[in-house]
């Protein structure tokens, strides 16, 4: 005894909207930019300078991150297979990432303090991005 399941024809929906990565970006920069003028202005340049760079450095892994996983997905879709090589360099990002704060604390150009609040700017726009996803549904919602 079988039983023919066929599978929901959803029909699309317009009301939803797509992930806009581009507005995330917009909002690192931003973040990044005013988290360094404001470093300067009440820390030191040394400290908005670093600020600069950990955001610079969030740009740099979101970039390798996407692109990386890109390669990744696209390798086991077209052949099935677990791409070994591509995964170590998805994990290199966080090696040179290391190396390069190690290397800013080791010669003590910028303060490392800043370079690590520069460095979560990305995931600060994610959460602002969430925010701003979650009031602007509330309000846009047409009443019951």
């Amino acid at each position: 005894m079988s039983v023919d399941i066929e599978p929901l024809a959803l029909e699309p929906q317009d009301d939803i909207k797509p992930l806009s990565h581009q507005r995330i970006l917009v909002i690192m920069t931003v973040l990044g930019l005013a988290g360094s003028i404001f470093g300067i202005v009440f820390v030191s340049i040394v400290f908005g300078l670093g600020v600069l760079i950990g955001g610079l450095l969030a740009f740099i892994n979101y970039y390798w991150l996407k692109v990386s996983l890109k390669q990744i997905f696209d390798v086991a879709a077209e052949t099935g297979k677990k791409p070994r090589l591509l995964a170590v360099r998805y994990f290199a990002r966080y090696i040179v990432l290391g190396s390069v704060v190690a290397v800013l604390y080791a010669t003590q150009a910028v303060e490392i303090v800043g370079v690590i609040l520069g460095m979560p700017v990305f995931g600060f726009a994610v959460v602002i991005d969430g925010f701003i996803r979650i009031f602007s549904s509330i309000w846009s919602e047409p009443p019951a």
